[in-house]
């Protein structure tokens, strides 16, 4: 397993598919104190509920003890602190840091002045692995494989870094995607071209009802408020999608909605009750994939 986990490409196929396996046996068995003796850092430069606490929940059902902060308000980022410095500092008190940045970039930057294994819990517009990791569980749980799927990634495909992670990691699984959303949110060129290089297929369509009823997966996500420099482009988009239960009514028996929440309106709650609806169990899936991955990067290899 390599050190840190910053990118999805930090873990091959192989290695996607030895944690997904170890966060099936922590499923079945998730009270494991096996780190008693391990400190987690979790430090937390942009507001988080689920990964926050799931994270915190992991290490906890691990055994470890978290130290850390949710609030830069209260650290001395406030006085000045470099983020190489916080880094130095945290990794001489932990065996493990779990960092989430506003900043493209900045987690791999913590891992290269870390001396203990980083854990990047999202950087901007750039990477959300451990995200891409529970959504690939969740796919496994309720598909039975990750091979041959035709996945509908829905919303803000431009600043969504868990729509980018997902894409790169499904790579390895030959699936097809159709890409829904406005111009002013598409999936950005560069990934169009990762896909394209791999021959792997995908489309692009505005509208929701083009992609429900042959979906495997449909991914949806919110817009993001806190990326647009722009309120007024903001406000332009931040309603174009609402996925109801009556939508739903021809889509495949196998069809799972995930989304990685928080929801504001783009899944209406009379979906909730929906066979289709997976996105609860999917927030929970975050603990068992989570404790893999901390196993996993602290050296434990017989799950």
């Amino acid at each position: 397993m390599p050190k840190h986990l910053i990118s999805i490409h930090d873990f091959s196929r192989d290695e996607i598919l030895k944690t997904l396996k170890a966060a099936a046996a922590f499923e079945q068995n998730p009270s494991q104190p096996i780190f008693a003796d391990k400190v987690i850092a979790s430090i937390f430069f942009e507001p988080s509920t689920r990964t926050r606490l799931s994270f915190e929940t992991a290490a906890n059902r691990l055994g470890a003890r978290v130290i850390g902060f949710s609030d830069i308000g209260n650290t001395s980022v406030t006085k000045g602190e470099t983020l190489k410095d916080t880094i130095k500092m945290v990794s001489n008190y932990a065996d493990l840091i779990v960092i989430r940045h506003p900043l493209d970039g900045s987690a791999r930057y913590a891992s290269e002045v870390s001396s203990v294994p980083v854990i990047n819990a999202g950087d901007g517009t750039n990477q959300h692995p451990t995200q891409t990791m529970l959504d690939l569980y969740s796919i496994l749980k309720t598909q039975g494989r990750l091979e041959n799927l035709k996945i509908n990634m829905v919303g803000d495909l431009k600043y969504g870094r868990t729509v980018h992670s997902l894409l790169q990691a499904m790579s390895h699984f030959n699936p097809s995607f159709l890409f829904t959303s406005p111009d002013e949110l598409k999936m950005p060129q560069e990934y169009k071209e990762y896909l394209k290089k791999l021959n792997i297929p995908y489309q692009e369509t505005k509208q929701l009802s083009d992609g429900i009823n042959d979906a495997d997966i449909i991914y949806m996500t919110r817009v993001q408020r806190e990326r647009f420099t722009d309120p007024i482009e903001y406000e332009r988009v931040k309603n174009i999608y609402s996925l109801n239960l009556s939508m739903i009514s021809n889509c495949k028996p196998n069809m799972k909605i995930l989304h990685p929440l928080p929801r504001v309106n783009e899944i209406s709650q009379d979906v909730d009750s929906s066979n289709h609806a997976y996105y609860f169990e999917q927030a929970e899936n975050g603990v068992y994939t989570r404790m893999a991955i901390i196993a996993l990067l602290l050296g434990v290899e017989n799950l």
